[in-house]
């Protein structure tokens, strides 16, 4: 496709609001993705620590 100005590449021949939406959904949901991530090693990086405190301790 070829677009005359830049407000036809945006208004994609009248579909921009599914164009662009499905772009937001899917770079909204691989945000999403990147942050359980980090929660989910951090919550994993905690429970490891507390476990080998746990062991250090009944090492004693």
């Amino acid at each position: 496709m070829n677009w005359a100005s830049w407000s036809e590449f945006f208004a994609m021949g009248g579909y921009a609001l599914y164009v662009w939406g499905s772009y937001g959904v899917v770079f909204g949901l691989l945000a999403m993705e990147i942050v359980l991530l980090i929660l989910r090693k951090r919550s994993i990086l905690q429970q490891l620590a507390h476990v080998h405190s746990a062991a250090r301790r009944s090492m004693r």
